[in-house]
C-alpha cells in the first residue's frame, strides 16, 4: 500500500524530472539557434567579401542614368563593344537606358510589367517589353515572364555582346541561377541592384545560401568593380552589410585587367546616394 508520504515523494520527483526534461530542451533550443545565428553570420560575411571590388588598370568609371536613383557607375572606356543592351525594372523611368543606348548607338531594350510606363528617349533607340524576368516562362496574375536568355534570343541578340542593368526587387537571384553560361560570357557589363527577401511576416530574411552561389557563379565571369549601398535600405543588425540592398557592377574578365599593385578601389567618388535628403551609408572598402 502506497503511503501518503510515497505518494508526495512520487509526486515530486516527476516534477523535478518534468522540470529537468524542460530545462535540456530549453537548452538544445538556444544551442541550436545560437548555431542558426552563426551560420547566418558566417554566410553574411561570405557574401560581403565576394563583393568586395578590386582594382582595375584599364576602367575609367562613369555615371550613366539619374544624378541619385537609378543612376550607375560603368566602365565607360570598356563599352565600345557593346551591340545591345538590357535594362530590366525600370518603374516609368530609365535614363540609364537612354544613356547606354545613345551614347553607343545600340537598341536597348527596357522590361517591366508592373509599371507599363514607356519612358521617352528622342536620341536613343529603346524598345519597351511589357514582360518581367524570372527564372521560367510563365503568366503570373496577368503579368508575363520570360528568362534572361530567352528575351535576348527572342530579340537576335544570342550572338552579340550585351550590357545588363537589372533592378528587380529580389527577382535577380532566380533570374540569374537560370541564366546559362554562354549568355553570361558574352555580358561585357552588368549592374546589379542586389535585393533581399519578405517572408509571410514581412521580416528581412538572413541571406541563405543560394545568394553565395549566385555571386560565386558571377565571379567565375566577372570582376567586382564597384559596389554602393542603397540608403532607402540602410539597417542595423545586418553586419557588415550596412543595408538590405546594394549596387554592384561587374566587369567581364574578358576586358578588365585587375591591377595586381593596387589591391582596392576605394569608395568611388562618382557614386552618390540614392536618396540625398537622409543619411547615407557606405562602408570602407576592405
Amino acid at each position: 500500500m502506497v503511503t501518503a508520504g510515497v505518494l508526495v515523494f512520487i509526486v515530486i520527483a516527476g516534477l523535478v524530472v518534468r522540470n529537468q526534461i524542460k530545462v535540456y530542451r530549453n537548452r538544445v533550443k538556444g544551442y541550436e539557434e545560437q548555431q542558426a545565428r552563426e551560420a547566418v553570420i558566417h554566410r553574411r560575411q561570405a557574401l560581403f567579401d565576394m563583393l568586395q571590388p578590386v582594382a582595375l588598370t584599364n576602367c575609367k568609371l562613369e555615371r550613366f542614368g539619374e544624378t541619385h536613383d537609378g543612376g550607375y557607375l560603368m566602365c565607360a572606356n570598356l563599352l565600345d563593344a557593346v551591340q545591345s543592351g538590357y535594362s530590366y525594372g525600370i518603374s516609368g523611368y530609365d535614363q540609364w537606358g537612354c544613356d547606354m543606348s545613345s551614347r553607343l548607338d545600340i537598341p536597348l531594350h527596357q522590361y517591366d510589367c508592373f509599371d507599363t510606363t514607356q519612358p521617352e528617349c528622342p536620341k536613343g533607340q529603346t524598345v519597351f517589353h511589357a514582360e518581367c524576368v524570372g527564372d521560367t516562362s510563365k503568366t503570373e496574375g496577368g503579368r508575363s515572364f520570360d528568362t534572361i536568355p530567352n528575351q535576348i534570343a527572342r530579340n537576335g541578340d544570342g550572338a552579340k555582346h550585351i550590357v545588363l542593368k537589372i533592378d528587380v526587387e529580389g527577382a535577380e537571384w532566380e533570374s540569374f541561377a537560370a541564366t546559362p553560361d554562354d549568355v553570361l560570357q558574352r555580358i561585357d557589363q552588368l549592374v546589379v541592384e542586389f535585393h533581399w527577401v519578405h517572408d509571410e511576416k514581412d521580416q528581412w530574411l538572413p541571406f541563405e545560401e543560394k545568394y553565395v552561389r549566385v555571386v560565386s557563379r558571377l565571379k567565375e565571369f566577372f570582376h567586382v568593380v564597384n559596389i554602393h549601398h542603397n540608403n532607402y535600405s540602410c539597417v542595423g543588425g545586418l553586419e557588415p552589410f550596412p543595408a538590405w540592398a546594394y549596387e554592384v557592377l561587374f566587369v567581364s574578365k574578358r576586358l578588365g585587367v585587375v591591377d595586381a599593385i593596387s589591391k582596392t578601389p576605394g569608395l568611388a567618388a562618382l557614386d552618390a546616394p540614392n536618396n540625398p535628403k537622409i543619411d547615407d551609408c557606405q562602408t570602407a572598402i576592405q
